[in-house]
């Protein structure tokens, strides 16, 4: 497998990722190409698509053997499923796949097409190995049976963010990253409200604590 593209996304570390793609539609990322795959005539009609499919690589978790079962967050790790029911980063191949929103199609002097997508749940810096448009008639199944995940989180968090602190977030990143803190970056099985949590998020680090259904942010610092 050939790594086409890196994405530039606000996660430096995976920690407040978030768990499904399209869930937060306000985080942009770009997409930059390698020298090798730069020619515009390879993306000649992709602008023409709304969402694409990011076919990708779970740099953090490669290894060389695997597990047959795993235990999804959304169970609260405790529950044992078999890992090909899931989603889990913990697989034979550790390969990842991502439908985003095409935003546009950027032609940079020195890096070629760049790609500027929204929804994407990558850290930065993760390989893309392929990207295919995503096409409504065949790829949507209303009607699909979703097992453990048919419905996604059934509440979001109160984000107490001082202004104060918020003012040390880019304005640009401010919206997304009180969605990404509302919809709780905590493990599903930590629950304890004394827990101070850190979370990198571009270029500062946030510092929170949760109490039953409200997160309270503490602390923001800029990151070296």
């Amino acid at each position: 497998m050939k790594t086409i593209a890196h994405i530039h996304s606000e996660f430096p570390t995976k920690f407040g990722v978030p768990r499904q793609s399209g869930i937060i539609e306000s985080l942009k990322a770009t997409i930059v190409f390698e020298p090798e795959y730069r020619n515009p005539d390879a993306f000649r009609g992709l602008e023409d698509f709304s969402h694409i499919w990011l076919i990708w690589e779970f740099s953090e978790a490669v290894r060389d053997d695997w597990s047959p079962t795993v235990r999804p967050p959304r169970l609260g790790g405790n529950t044992r499923k078999g890992v090909f029911a899931t989603r889990s980063p913990f697989r034979p191949n550790a390969i990842g796949l991502s439908s985003v929103k095409l935003d546009k199609i950027e032609i940079d002097p020195k890096l070629g097409p760049v790609l500027h997508v929204s929804g994407a749940d990558l850290m930065d810096g993760t390989p893309i190995f392929d990207i295919k448009p995503y096409i409504a008639y065949t790829d949507s199944h209303p009607e699909a049976i979703s097992g453990f995940a048919t419905r996604p989180a059934e509440y979001l968090l109160e984000v107490d963010f001082p202004t104060a602190l918020l003012e040390q977030v880019p304005e640009t990143q401010r919206k997304s990253l009180i969605e990404v803190l509302a919809h709780d970056p905590r493990p599903q099985y930590q629950n304890n409200p004394e827990r101070i949590y850190g979370m990198a998020f571009g270029a500062v680090e946030v510092k929170f604590q949760v109490k039953d259904t409200r997160l309270t942010v503490i602390d923001v610092q800029a990151t070296p």
